[in-house]
């Protein structure tokens, strides 16, 4: 069961990438630079900002356990980074922990470029682009696949890359 869910959801991120995002039907830029698609209610599209601000938020406070709340408490999460594919939480908030051991290491993140696009009434795609200000600056991508659960927004998949030194 499980494994045709994952196919589903798959099969529509795929058919959401091969779109550029202004002609997926329904999509537009809103005033405030965040795609988003028009089906996606206003309230939906305003809880899943607030999660990446208080994600923001608490990194730059030095609070990974507070960074990790909105992951999704549960053996089935997955993160993608660097090749490597980590399931579940408590691996997921050992291996933040093991990047990041210092305030030093974690420096000042930010969040842009975010495109927020429905795949369901209760599942979102989230596209967008991170920076950690620090001795050693560090960027890339993200895609999240968030899902209302328990009648709130969790990240459930989290894929996130490095740009190129």
């Amino acid at each position: 069961m499980m494994a045709s869910r994952r196919i589903m959801l798959w099969s529509s991120v795929c058919l959401l990438a091969l779109a550029p995002l202004g002609t997926v039907p329904g999509c537009h830029v809103g005033h405030d630079g965040v795609h988003v698609r028009q089906d996606l209610s206003s309230r939906d599209r305003q809880q899943i900002i607030e999660i990446l601000t208080s994600q923001d938020a608490a990194w730059n406070a030095g609070d990974i356990d507070a960074f990790m709340e909105p992951y999704w408490h549960s053996d089935d999460l997955t993160f993608s980074s660097g090749g490597k594919v980590t399931r579940g939480w408590q691996a997921t908030l050992d291996g933040y922990r093991s990047r990041y051991p210092t305030r030093e290491a974690m420096g000042r993140l930010s969040f842009t470029e975010l495109e927020i696009t429905s795949l369901s009434p209760d599942a979102a795609l989230v596209l967008g682009r991170w920076r950690l200000e620090r001795q050693n600056p560090l960027a890339g991508a993200f895609t999240l696949v968030m899902r209302r659960i328990g009648g709130r927004w969790v990240i459930v998949h989290d894929h996130t890359s490095k740009d190129a030194p």
